[in-house]
């Protein structure tokens, strides 16, 4: 291994992440009796700009109001855009009035780490006002092209500068950023031999393994199609990511499903660490298990595994 190791910012179970409007406080009580881990409200894309100001309000009593780590949910807010007029009073007001109680920021469409370092810079000005003890977190959203030729350095300043948790591929606005052609938010573009969404995603997943982060994968658009739903996340999670957001509850188990490491792995994974302590007892660096050799890159792979396992059981206990 190398000498340079960068550890975990935080760690958080982040199979699933809701989407909720902040214009839609009927959704509230529903995403907090959901289950699922991750329940971002969203004062961005999802707000229309004469609603803006009156989500950041809905957003903030909810905050307040509801017991949402009662309720096993960590709670994050995508804020709008650096380009817009509402991110700063999104900032200021909601550190200031509920800062307490939110777990994570979700910055949209960071295309340099500068723009990282800015609401870095508020939230850290914003705790000492407020005399917060608690450390407010940064996930980043890289859905441009400029972002996602940034992403390393975005993953490395985050990394060192102690507050970025996880990048999230924001699959819509990355389509258009790069005029790609496709068929619906996160499907598969049939004209394409293969997954058009692999390389920027592999590429994501890196830049957070690499850093420390967590690779979260973004939205898929048709909530009639489960099965495509779950075919995007068995793909990113095959490449490494955690999670993936959900737009709908329905895809919220079906998230969870995906990203469970199953019964039968888990155990596969406990039984090749044994097997390998077995062998190390007796001076060897490698052992074979059911006519396959293991050695210690399995165990770390096996050891991703039963970790992840024993974070979800603890969480859902």
């Amino acid at each position: 291994m190398s000498h340079t190791l960068y550890e975990a910012n935080a760690q958080r179970v982040q199979r699933c992440e809701l989407a909720v409007p902040g214009s839609s406080p009927e959704m509230f009580e529903k995403a907090l009796k959901s289950g699922v881990d991750f329940v971002f409200l969203d004062l961005e894309d999802a707000v229309a700009p004469d609603d803006k100001l009156q989500a950041r309000k809905n957003v903030i009593q909810a905050i307040n109001d509801l017991d949402w780590k009662g309720n096993g949910i960590t709670l994050s807010v995508r804020i709008n855009g650096l380009d817009t007029q509402y991110m700063v009073r999104d900032v200021v007001d909601l550190v200031e009035q509920a800062g307490a109680k939110i777990d994570t920021l979700l910055i949209p469409k960071v295309g340099v780490y500068g723009d990282v370092y800015m609401v870095d810079a508020m939230l850290t000005q914003l705790e000492m006002q407020e005399g917060l003890k608690n450390k407010i977190g940064i996930e980043c959203l890289i859905e441009t092209a400029l972002g996602m030729a940034n992403v390393e350095d975005i993953a490395k300043q985050g990394a060192i500068g102690g507050r970025v948790e996880a990048l999230h591929f924001g699959v819509a606005d990355y389509a258009a950023s790069n005029r790609a052609r496709t068929v619906n938010i996160g499907g598969l573009n049939p004209d394409y031999p293969g997954d058009q969404w692999h390389a920027a995603i592999s590429r994501m997943t890196v830049a957070c393994r690499a850093y420390g982060l967590r690779p979260i994968d973004g939205p898929f658009g048709d909530i009639k199609d489960p099965e495509g739903y779950k075919a995007g996340a068995r793909r990113a999670a095959a490449l490494g990511c955690e999670g993936k957001w959900a737009i709908h509850p329905s895809q919220i188990a079906l998230a969870n499903e995906v990203f469970t490491p199953p019964a039968a792995e888990v155990e596969k994974a406990k039984r090749i660490l044994a097997a390998l302590q077995e062998a190390a007892a007796q001076g060897k660096g490698a052992a074979a298990l059911d006519g396959r050799l293991i050695d210690a890159a399995s165990e770390r792979m096996a050891n991703n595994i039963v970790r992840a396992a024993e974070a979800i059981a603890a969480k859902t206990k």
